[in-house]
Formats: C-alpha cells, sequence, structure tokens
C-alpha cells in the first residue's frame, strides 16, 4: 500500500480511521508501516442535525494500523462545498 501512496504526497487527502474519524489534510509524509503525517489538518464532525463541523488538528501523525481508507480531495470540487449544510450520520467503528 505505501508505494501507492507516493502519488499523494503534497496533496490534500482525506483519511477515515477505524473508528469512523474523518480527517482531511495535506499528506507530508509516510513510512513502511503507512504511519502517515498530516500538515494542516481538520477533522470533521458529522452531524445529522447540525452540519458538519470542522475541528482544526495542525500537524498531524495518524498511526498505519488506525488507518481504514485514505483517498485524495478534489480541492476545487470541496471548496465549492457548504459543509453547514451537509448532515449525515457519524460513521460507525470498523468491525472486523
Amino acid at each position: 500500500m505505501s508505494s501507492s501512496l507516493d502519488s499523494y504526497v503534497n496533496h490534500t487527502v482525506a483519511v477515515i480511521t477505524n473508528d469512523g474519524r474523518v480527517i482531511v489534510g495535506l499528506l507530508k509524509g509516510f513510512d513502511q508501516t503507512v504511519n502517515i503525517i498530516l500538515d494542516d489538518c481538520h477533522e470533521r464532525v458529522f452531524s445529522a442535525s447540525a452540519g458538519i463541523e470542522q475541528v482544526s488538528l495542525g500537524l498531524y501523525i495518524v498511526r498505519g494500523d488506525n488507518i481504514a481508507v485514505i483517498g485524495e480531495i478534489d480541492t476545487d470540487t470541496d471548496s465549492a462545498l457548504d459543509l453547514a449544510e451537509i448532515k449525515a450520520e457519524p460513521l460507525n467503528h470498523v468491525v472486523h
């Protein structure tokens, strides 16, 4: 998996963790166990009643064994979204 992340370095990515958190930030690096470093990142907290809240995290390290999905974000499309108007239930924990 780590070799496929090379193209994501210095791009904005979304990370979904095993506990259902969604973290968005600039991928600065990773290692052989897919521990990742995100810069200028924030967590998107979903709510069915209040829209999406963004909690600033700054520089953040996510352990590879806690990552469920990593995907590149289209920054143009993402910036056009009104996150306060998007309502959704939070994600559940990953069940193995």
